[in-house]
């Protein structure tokens, strides 16, 4: 086993040597260098002997370099991380939700615990082998964002559809006894794996605090996508109330044992019972921000701090009066709406329009799942002088929506000026006020 060298950064340890790009690394210190898991954790030390070859030719070097410097490998991702595919079935798949005809890479499903520690991707750790976690004992793998929806064995593996699912807390114990950390989420079915089942869960992961550091509770997402899939409901105001009540109940026990709430309800249970958000310390330090826990707290709160910034000498002089509108997803229009009408300039008005997804179905309410078309539906005809558009809706680092459509044809089917806005308050502010966006 081995993996092509892609480059070498000029002027490293590795470069000094004379390795060069595409030979392939072997071992390092002699241990096997299967990917860049491996490659991180094994060129961290000061001394390293490394074993490269080219063909048949093998050639072995002694590097001296300080400790955590850079070796300068860069290694070809297509080979060392190739995510690997999800074996699960899970009967709340949202891929599985997805309309035919959109590209082909949004029907990938990985379950990828290397991505779970780089990029913080939740995974199952089912389509890990006893092999392949004492691979993640040995490394050091921390901290991991691990899904498991139901701690009682029976209800996850049925939820997973996957037999070998059940033994999760197995390895969430030894994950802790071999000094690992990580963070889990539930993805929460009414009648599937609610009530005494959710109890289970939050009171089992709660026992392995700290090595357990959080647990995210996020409602089910269903489109209308849904024929020969496994019957599901999702949330009402009735029931996205009585969830809150019971997790804050948790969560103030949570805190007198543990010194954490622990426990953190997704903002999108707010939104559909029309609760307004708990204040910034309920979140204590953001820990499963991008599972959406906190998001719109944290836009008030950078609100508020980018305004006391961008305008500590006073408001600037503005004599154009313009109209802006703002699409974002019907469940955070309310709280966008307060914040665009408390932080624009007095001559300007703001339209903000909840965008109806026809596309997914219009259960799903989220800004980042709004498409293109339903964009151009939602706002053809509304007068405005500028739309300001929420990166979330963006495939990362390009200008698509899920359907393909592009920044471009929503410009010309509006006919209207569009701003792409980082989904941040700095950015907001700087938007509605016309300043140029400077902040990272």
């Amino acid at each position: 086993m081995s993996v092509k060298i892609h480059a070498v950064s000029q002027g490293s340890p590795a470069d000094r040597v004379g390795i060069r790009a595409g030979e392939r690394i072997i071992s390092i210190n002699g241990e096997q260098v299967t990917d860049e898991i491996d490659y991180q954790a094994l060129s961290s030390s000061r001394k390293l002997e490394v074993s490269v070859s080219e063909g048949n030719d093998v050639r072995n070097f002694v590097i001296l370099k300080d400790e955590w410097e850079p070796l300068g490998l860069c290694l070809d991702e297509t080979e060392a991380m190739k995510p690997r595919h999800c074996r699960n079935r899970c009967m709340f798949c949202f891929v599985d939700q997805l309309p035919q005809g959109m590209r082909d890479t949004l029907y990938v499903k990985d379950d990828d615990w290397r991505l779970s520690l780089m990029m913080g991707n939740y995974v199952t750790l089912t389509n890990v082998s006893d092999a392949e976690f004492g691979r993640i004992l040995a490394r050091k793998a921390s901290p991991l964002y691990i899904s498991v929806h139901a701690t009682d064995p029976q209800t996850r593996c049925m939820m997973l559809r996957n037999r070998n699912a059940g033994s999760l807390m197995d390895r969430l114990i030894r994950l802790k006894e071999n000094g690992l950390e990580f963070h889990c989420q539930v993805v929460l079915c009414p009648g599937v794996n609610d009530k005494a089942v959710l109890e289970k869960t939050v009171n089992d992961l709660a026992s392995l605090w700290p090595a357990s550091r959080s647990l995210a509770i996020v409602p089910v997402g269903l489109t209308k996508h849904r024929e020969g899939l496994s019957p599901l409901k999702g949330f009402d105001s009735e029931s996205a109330r009585e969830l809150l009540d019971t997790v804050h109940d948790w969560q103030q026990r949570f805190l007198r044992e543990l010194g954490t709430r622990f426990v953190f309800p997704s903002d999108e249970f707010y939104c559909i019972c029309g609760e307004p958000v708990p204040d910034q310390e309920a979140y204590e330090d953001y820990p499963q921000i991008e599972n959406g826990v906190g998001m719109l707290r944290l836009l008030e709160q950078e609100c508020e701090e980018a305004w006391e910034y961008l305008f500590s000498d006073g408001l600037p002089e503005r004599g154009t009066k313009q109209t802006i509108v703002i699409p974002t997803g019907v469940s955070a229009q309310p709280y966008i709406e307060s914040l665009a009408n408390r932080y624009r300039p007095e001559e300007t008005t703001v339209h903000v329009i909840p965008v109806i997804n026809r596309f997914f179905g219009e259960s799903i309410t989220v800004t980042g799942l709004i498409v293109g078309r339903d964009l151009i539906d939602s706002l053809k005809g509304i007068p405005c002088d500028i739309i300001l558009l929420c990166d979330t809706m963006l495939r990362d680092q390009s200008d698509r929506f899920l359907d393909d459509t592009t920044i471009g044809e929503v410009r010309a089917a509006l006919g209207r000026p569009v701003r792409v806005v980082r989904n941040n308050g700095e950015s907001l502010i700087r938007a509605l006020w016309d300043m140029e966006d400077t902040n990272g």
